[in-house]
């Protein structure tokens, strides 16, 4: 800094600015995989210098607090920053109807994490894509500006480094070894899924034994603040959603089958998500058998049954089995999803006697999902939830309907080619394949996302194969190939199944 604050005293900076030049701040990559992260954010820590200067005061006398807080609480208190009196209302203002510090924090976070960053903070994407608890603080964006400026924060985050490059010091290790194994353990690479990344932030200027978890999208970021303890379990566990949640929802469709089960954990301590979805409920038992076979903690399967995790018993089960081949949980999967036996579990589910309330961990955990779905965006969910449960006519009227609906001009494109999307796949199942032909093209045409418009070009080839045009369903299976953003899946299936493709000079 210059001037004035050149006279700022933070004394572990100055003994731990030496080591810096030593430790690049990069060192938070876990592996070569771009897919996994350990790093600090630039833009937590402008954000979290700010509400500490304007009123968050959380854990602020608790022992585990990293040094640096007060140390720049301090120096910030000192300082001549002309925005800090508006800083300090629009805090104050946004606490009131909280009901813990937790909850203050959380739109804070949301909000870092979807802009862009200094000098503007401008939000990352399209405003309709930013998380609700975020926009709810669309105010705080030229006030964070002023402060930055203000505060000089920049120059405060270059002396700030050194202290969270020993933090991510401490994690690193750790972390690769929890990653490694979690991953030996399914026997899924880190970047298995093309797209998705999984980030762990550590902010050292928040109140000790926080854990928070972001999934926005492709993207699962997870904050972890000061504690004498590591968290690794708690990242653990987001991990393991990073792995395990693609896999399970792939099998959505199946498990519909099974949603009566729901029915039985109505009185069980849960969020009200896995009272009413399945796949949620199925996939976190199955990370609660997992996390319950890795620490070889077999009592960890009793406390999940008792919690409402229902399915945890039957996948502890179906992972002795898991344990002695050598597929791969993603082809796994499916084998211990069918192998789920209704009246057996409906059996041991009533045999459970459910804990009073939910078990509190340690950290103070906050998970927090993406934006609300538009009314276009549930009614495409509505129409592929019937579709799924086989029930046609109704899906194709629901589709039907959602061509008629309007939205942003991206949305239209999206949700239209997605609604062509699903009455194509009714067409195929109709047994009217001119028809699927016809509205695949419809989709294609309508800007669909990168994986459906892959899947689009997998079903012409299909179509094509079906009909003995080899030519075009080879056109059709290099198509599908070459989209950028295509799910894993289809990939897949349009590498094997071009290779069934005789040779031209062997077709008939």
């Amino acid at each position: 800094m210059r001037g004035r604050n050149d006279k700022l005293a933070i004394s572990i900076l100055k003994r731990l600015l030496p080591l810096a030049a030593a430790i690049v701040f990069a060192t938070g990559r876990l592996t070569a995989a771009e897919s996994l992260e350990l790093d600090a954010s630039e833009n937590l820590f402008y954000v979290m210098a700010a509400i500490n200067a304007a009123g968050y005061d959380d854990g602020i006398n608790l022992p585990d607090n990293n040094p640096i807080r007060k140390q720049l609480r301090d120096y910030l208190a000192k300082q001549n920053i002309p925005v800090l009196p508006a800083l300090r209302d629009f805090y104050r203002r946004q606490m009131r109807g909280n009901k813990s510090a937790t909850e203050d924090l959380a739109p804070y976070l949301s909000w870092a994490l979807s802009v862009t960053g200094a000098p503007d903070f401008r939000w990352k994407g399209r405003d309709i894509d930013v998380p609700p608890d975020a926009v709810r603080l669309a105010a705080f964006t030229p006030l964070m500006a002023d402060f930055y400026q203000q505060a000089n924060l920049k120059d405060l985050w270059q002396r700030a480094k050194p202290a969270y490059e020993l933090e991510l010091e401490r994690y690193h290790a750790p972390l690769v070894d929890m990653t490694t194994r979690v991953d030996g353990y399914l026997r899924v690479p880190s970047n298995a899924y093309f797209g998705r990344h999984f980030r762990i932030f550590v902010e050292l200027l928040a109140a000790p034994e926080h854990v928070q978890t972001r999934s926005y999208g492709d993207d699962i970021f997870v904050m972890v603040s000061p504690s004498q303890a590591l968290r690794i379990f708690d990242i653990r566990h987001a991990y393991l959603h990073y792995q395990v949640d693609p896999i399970v929802i792939k099998y959505g469709m199946d498990l519909k089958q099974k949603g009566s089960l729901l029915d039985l954990v109505q009185t069980a301590p849960l969020e009200e998500g896995y009272k009413n979805d399945i796949v949620l409920l199925t996939n976190e038992s199955l990370i609660k058998a997992v996390e319950a076979r890795i620490d070889k903690q077999p009592a960890g399967v009793d406390q999940a049954m008792r919690q409402g995790y229902v399915l945890t018993r039957f996948f502890s089960e179906q992972l002795l089995a898991f344990d002695k081949q050598q597929q791969g949980m993603r082809f796994y999967a499916q084998d211990m999803i069918q192998a789920i036996e209704m009246k057996r579990e409906i059996a041991r589910i009533g045999a459970v006697k459910f804990d009073s309330a939910v078990l509190q961990r340690a950290a103070k955990q906050v998970a927090v999902a993406g934006p609300e779905p538009t009314p276009m965006a549930k009614a495409l969910e509505d129409a592929d939830n019937l579709y799924g449960g086989r029930q046609l006519d109704e899906a194709k009227k629901r589709y039907l309907k959602i061509l008629e609906m309007t939205g942003t001009a991206e949305e239209n494109a999206s949700g239209h080619a997605a609604a062509w999307y699903g009455l194509a796949r009714i067409a195929i199942l109709q047994n009217d394949p001119d028809a699927a032909v016809n509205l695949f093209q419809k989709t294609l045409g309508s800007s669909p996302d990168a994986p459906t418009r892959a899947w689009s070009y997998v079903y012409l080839a299909r179509l094509a194969r079906a009909a003995g045009e080899m030519e075009d369903a080879r056109k059709f299976y290099k198509e599908a190939l070459v989209v950028e953003g295509a799910s894993a899946m289809a990939r897949e299936a349009a590498e094997k199944e071009s290779l069934a493709i005789p040779p031209q000079n062997q077709e008939i």
